[in-house]
């Protein structure tokens, strides 16, 4: 039989000290120095749940942040064009009485006024100075320069005025010859509507043309244009609440 190892001969194997979980191990904390993830540290934690006890996060979802928009909508202002035949004479008065009847109201920013003619002939002149001369004794003053009427007022106006029947009839015709050339738009002509249909004291028809009369046939003028132009700004402010609530 073969004899027994002798044990005495190996080597002795050294004890090390049972480590448990909660143990500090020297050999672990050479690994995992405690200064070295500090959030994992109680007392670092505790610090980062008072911080965020004092500053809580606010999460903005999107409602809120929609409230949190300016919700400014800028509304485009309504437009009148006035047109008689030379913008001389007629439509730089309509022009100035509905201007100071705006002004008076305060609501200059909500309104476009301007004025035109259906021929050329006056182009880059004032207004006639009988027809200034008239306005101003009123308190009304004109400035307008005179221009003829271009396609681009049926986009640009929401409401063409003519002072008679037969400036109506040039504008539609205009608005038909340029209709073939260029897009307007579809409501163009439900725009054009006669100066005198908004009159309510006065029972005419049209707006006379002053030019071959004498100083009364301007006072007559005026004196439609004013009718017209109180009725026709009470009328847009009923159809567009927005403009005197704005």
């Amino acid at each position: 039989m073969m004899s027994l190892l002798n044990t005495s001969s190996l080597p002795t194997i050294p004890k090390f000290p049972y480590i448990h979980s909660h143990t500090k191990s020297p050999f672990l904390a050479a690994l995992f120095p405690q200064n070295s993830y500090p959030s994992f540290q109680s007392s670092n934690l505790s610090h980062q749940r008072s911080k965020i006890k004092q500053s809580p996060i606010t999460i903005i979802t999107s409602s809120m942040a929609s409230t949190t928009q300016t919700d400014k909508i800028t509304e485009k202002p309504f437009s009148v064009l006035f047109v008689c035949l030379g913008n001389i004479c007629r439509s730089p008065a309509a022009e100035g009485v509905f201007t100071d009847l705006v002004k008076k109201r305060n609501l200059s920013s909500k309104f476009v006024i301007d004025s035109a003619g259906t021929i050329n002939y006056h182009e880059g002149g004032p207004a006639d100075s009988r027809m200034r001369a008239a306005s101003k004794r009123r308190g009304i003053e004109i400035k307008s320069i005179s221009r003829p009427i271009r396609p681009s007022d049926f986009r640009e106006f929401d409401l063409i005025l003519a002072m008679d029947k037969q400036n109506k009839e040039d504008i539609l015709a205009a608005l038909e010859r340029w209709s073939l050339k260029e897009t307007l738009p579809a409501d163009a002509y439900k725009k054009v509507k006669l100066m005198c249909s908004y009159c309510k004291k006065h029972d005419a028809t049209e707006v006379p043309d002053p030019y071959y009369g004498g100083p009364q046939g301007f006072e007559q003028v005026l004196d439609l244009l004013e009718d017209a132009c109180e009725s026709l700004l009470e009328t847009i402010l009923t159809e567009n609440n927005g403009i005197s609530n704005s």
